[in-house]
């Protein structure tokens, strides 16, 4: 079974694919896709990771039920003999989220060291073609 702890709205949810869940608000229409990528530990496989802070590579996969509102909550502050009384009402937003699936990128590592090697040949290429001139004060760089 896979399972995740998931970070948003400053609150963490402990999810699975097929979960429904309610959340802080997040902006989006209902059947809308949404992706939580700060991801803190996965369970995958019967293998554990734990992220330092975040587990880096994995996402969190979401489909948006509902947009809604809680019921009211009363405030209300009272102070005896002096003639205080203060009462104010708060309906918090909420989104309804089913949790679709959990998604690892580090099983197509394959294509991510590709790029890394192609972006590192690129990086020392522009290098070459730069020369630093040095001045009493100041670095000048120009290309040949």
């Amino acid at each position: 079974m896979d399972v995740a702890v998931i970070k948003t709205g400053g609150k963490q949810y402990l999810v699975a694919p097929g979960d429904k869940i309610k959340i802080e608000k997040v902006l989006g229409k209902e059947g809308k896709e949404v992706k939580f990528s700060d991801v803190l530990l996965v369970v995958k496989n019967k293998k554990t990771e734990i992220g330092t802070p975040l587990v880096k590579g994995v996402k969190v996969l979401g489909k948006i039920l509902k947009q809604g509102r809680n019921k009211k909550v009363v405030i209300f502050k009272y102070k005896p003999k002096k003639r205080y009384k203060k009462k104010r009402g708060h309906c918090q937003l909420y989104t309804q989220i089913e949790i679709t699936e959990i998604i690892s990128e580090k099983d197509s590592s394959t294509n991510s060291k590709l790029t890394k090697s192609t972006t590192k040949k690129a990086d020392s290429e522009k290098k070459k073609n730069t020369v630093r001139k040095i001045t009493k004060k100041k670095i000048i760089k120009t290309k040949k």
